[in-house]
């Protein structure tokens, strides 16, 4: 068997029985068709790689000057790809199952304080070129800072999920396993707001060019029927500017932290945090108690006279 149809047969039974989904596929892919061209250039095959070999491999991505986040994923997918050839029966052996990867740097994600959280909704609610655009953005921007859902899964869901002025979503995530989020008042008003004025769209296009009702609650006119993760990207930034905030601070992703370091610090306990969010470990929440710790180190030492004075 090929390189390139070990690769392919692996990812098609990683999405048929682990249900990956398809950013984690696409992971997958970019990190093992780097493996596959460094294997050609150095004249081996994946079906013959010794420890020796894969051990080379990550000397080569580290002389690259690749962060040790992404070697480890290199390695992660490798040690993924020989596990399943172990099983398959196309190697008697699994040459990397005792390679220990590089570790991560710990680094605390990005978030944003209530004030300015506070202006990011505040500016949603006047950019736009017209309405429908204001009432799309402010909607966005609501739902996400209420539920702390990924941006996939936030421009994806379905308008079906959304019907009846809901106080809970059903969210599908990663894995495709579903959760439950509640919705704060000024979430369900702006999502309210923003399905009249899309059914409103939605029925008109259907009545003038016969186009098919959307499924999604935040439609385009695009290949994937819905807004993309990159257009809301680019429309955050927008946004920012617009509420005076740095757009180097504001990403889809820090809206989602935001929501957890807020709800940490007005008393929510970590396996609440853990299901809202999506997590499959507690462990992965738990980053979210050190970034609370190191806002109060510095309100302490931006605020404390001791401190102020240099004491």
């Amino acid at each position: 068997m090929s390189d390139l149809r070990w690769i392919s047969t692996f990812l098609d039974a990683q999405a048929a029985e682990h249900g990956a989904a398809r950013n984690t596929q696409e992971a997958y892919a970019r990190d093992l068709r780097d493996v596959f061209e460094w294997t050609a250039r150095e004249g081996r095959e994946l079906a013959t790689l010794t420890r020796a070999d894969i051990e080379a491999y990550l000397v080569h991505c580290e002389a690259q000057g690749l962060a040790k986040s992404t070697r480890a994923r290199r390695l992660s997918a490798i040690k993924q790809l020989y596990r399943f050839a172990f099983e398959e029966g196309w190697r008697a052996d699994n040459p990397a199952i005792q390679i220990k990867g590089p570790g991560r740097d710990q680094r605390l994600p990005k978030t944003l304080d209530m004030v300015e959280v506070d202006a990011l909704l505040q500016a949603a609610r006047q950019f736009g070129r017209n309405e429908a655009d204001r009432l799309r953005n402010t909607c966005l921007l609501e739902l996400l800072y209420a539920t702390g859902m990924r941006v996939t899964e936030l421009v994806s869901l379905p308008v079906s999920a959304t019907r009846g002025d809901p106080r809970m979503l059903l969210i599908r995530g990663k894995g495709n396993k579903e959760r439950m989020v509640p919705l704060s008042p000024p979430a369900r008003d702006a999502l309210a707001a923003w399905l009249t004025q899309r059914d409103t769209a939605e029925d008109k296009a259907r009545l003038e060019k016969g186009k098919p009702a959307s499924r999604f609650l935040f439609p385009s006119r695009g290949k994937l029927g819905h807004l993309t993760r990159n257009r809301f990207y680019l429309l955050i930034k927008d946004i920012a500017v617009q509420a005076g905030v740095s757009p180097a601070k504001v990403t889809p992703h820090t809206l989602r932290h935001a929501f957890a370091t807020h709800l940490l610090a007005n008393g929510a306990d970590l396996r609440t945090i853990q299901t809202l969010l999506g997590h499959a470990d507690v462990a992965t929440t738990e980053i979210y108690t050190h970034v609370l710790d190191e806002r109060l180190r510095e309100l302490v030492e931006t605020h404390h006279p001791l401190a102020k004075s240099g004491k």
